[in-house]
């Protein structure tokens, strides 16, 4: 328990607003509830959230000490009152979430609050299965990211040595990573192998394709097979054999077949009868193949996982089910 004595400057404000300008990571409906508890207390007696306060009234604030914390990126967490997550595995070490398109997997300049990790650390920290007061450093972590306006499966490390030993496993390519993607046009051929090189502009944040080796430039290869054709679009499953930022995107694009919605890569004008906004871009399907061992994660070994829908498939070809579509190998 803590207390507050209200001073001159603050007399006249309601409860309510009064706790939360003090508590800023307090979420709002947390808020409420431990009002109408009577956690939050004036002078020793339960109030209500629109009671206002006077020069010299003391706050009893029963509420757990982080969130009496400055806020920083680190506990942004405790702001999430009702995590919203899609679970599709979870076991004592990791968690698989399916990232619904437009959702941030970590803060960046226009997002602070609604972002996955935050949502991830929010639900472990509220079934009790993390305490950030009870470790020294270690904070639950994601082992891969995906874009804002792409969806798909992303890995949460629960403990240090997940994270370690599935961040490994990531950089040996053991962990393949399946797509979905919807393409102007129809690719030819409908099946194969798109490489290159892809030079990254981080001022711009674009990458760029080039066919052969330039300084700075990174291997990419794409493996894809065109699954459906319907209105001048093509559904296409592609498997990534590296794992490069905007690989897909931008390979789609230099072969003259961008991705459907893409405002960075793509064509607005031939978009603009399809009525998307945001790549049509989805990561449906993660298997784990290790050859080497890995230790707490072995029990994982030749399984795969899969998401339960791809928002764009009912909309642009709602014949086909995600049960047709095969990992190009």
């Amino acid at each position: 328990m803590r207390e507050l004595t209200i001073g001159k400057n603050d007399a006249g404000q309601r409860l309510d607003r009064f706790v939360a300008k003090s508590l800023p990571l307090l979420p709002p409906t947390l808020l409420q509830k431990y009002i109408r508890l009577k956690r939050i207390k004036v002078n020793g007696r339960g109030a209500k959230r629109d009671t206002r306060l006077e020069s010299g009234n003391i706050l009893q604030l029963y509420i757990n000490d982080e969130f009496f914390d400055k806020p920083s990126e680190e506990n942004m967490f405790l702001t999430v009152f009702q995590p919203r997550l899609n679970i599709v595995y979870e076991d004592e070490n990791l968690l698989l979430a399916d990232k619904r398109p437009g959702m941030v997997v970590h803060a960046d300049e226009t997002e602070k609050v609604n972002t996955l990790i935050n949502h991830i650390q929010a639900y472990l920290y509220q079934k009790k299965e993390w305490n950030p007061r009870q470790e020294n450093a270690f904070a639950p972590a994601l082992c891969n990211r995906i874009d804002r306006n792409t969806g798909g499966i992303v890995i949460a490390a629960k403990n240090a040595e997940t994270l370690r030993v599935m961040n490994q496993k990531i950089r040996d390519r053991e962990v393949e990573k399946s797509y979905l993607c919807i393409i102007l046009g129809a690719i030819t051929p409908p099946a194969g192998r798109l490489e290159g090189y892809l030079l990254k502009d981080e001022a711009k944040k674009l990458v760029s394709v080039h066919k052969t080796p330039v300084p700075g430039g990174r291997t990419a290869v794409t493996l894809y097979q065109t699954l459906a054709q319907k209105n001048g679009l093509s559904l296409v499953a592609c498997r990534l054999v590296t794992g490069r930022t905007h690989q897909i995107r931008a390979q789609f694009a230099a072969a003259g077949h961008p991705l459907l919605g893409d405002g960075k890569y793509g064509r607005q004008q031939q978009d603009k009868p399809y009525g998307r906004h945001g790549q049509a871009l989805y990561s449906y399907r993660l298997e784990f193949r290790f050859t080497t061992d890995a230790g707490p994660l072995e029990h994982l070994n030749s399984r795969s996982f899969q998401v339960e829908d791809v928002d764009f498939l009912k909309e642009y070809f709602p014949d086909f089910h995600l049960s047709q579509a095969q990992p190009e190998r």
